[in-house]
């Protein structure tokens, strides 16, 4: 039987400019290390027992055409000066034998840290609802941290997000934000 749970898994983000959409997207792929490879968009469980690795070990160990198993979030404009974000949130259990969440999420108008914490809160809402433990999006960080230190069930949280202002002459303007599962 073919095991597809990943192992390992890495964050990634890359930013993009050109005229076209797509070649716009490409080149934020390119920034994030991982445009000669296939990706496979799935949903937003971090795997059991998996170990978050950086970003430089991660990319080593891919190869050009591979099939990637990622969790992404891009956003794209072509209004000058047009701030937007694309983001990836995770929050792990303490306990590692079971799964946690990862998030997608993208904004305008919003910096890297304010949508890089908004996923974080996506994910860690995910993940206290899975374990019964009470979560107030209404709080501030600082309540929500508590309440989960409280609970002792929530691990950590972390994101990757990538933030830029959009081309002042109007060309397309990608940012790209992934969690890439490694099997």
């Amino acid at each position: 039987m073919l095991d597809l749970v990943a192992k390992e898994l890495f964050l990634t983000k890359g930013k993009g400019v050109h005229e076209d959409r797509l070649t716009s997207f490409e080149y934020a792929l390119r920034d994030a290390g991982i445009a000669g490879t296939n990706l496979v968009l799935i949903s937003s469980i971090f795997p059991p027992q998996a170990k978050l690795i950086s970003r430089k070990d991660g990319l080593k160990k891919i190869k050009p055409g591979q099939i990637l198993f990622t969790i992404y979030s891009k956003n794209q404009t072509k209004e000058p000066h047009r701030v937007c974000s694309a983001s990836v949130g995770i929050a792990q259990p303490k306990d590692t034998a079971r799964y946690g969440y990862l998030s997608e999420y993208e904004s305008f108008g919003q910096n890297e840290v304010q949508a890089g914490d908004y996923a974080e809160d996506i994910a860690a809402q995910m993940l206290a609802s899975s374990l019964g433990i009470p979560f107030d999006a209404d709080k501030d960080w600082d309540e929500k941290r508590q309440q989960w230190l409280i609970s002792g069930q929530i691990y950590n949280t972390h994101h990757t997000t990538q933030s830029t202002k959009g081309d002042k002459d109007g060309k397309w303007t990608t940012v790209f934000a992934a969690a890439v599962l490694l099997v």
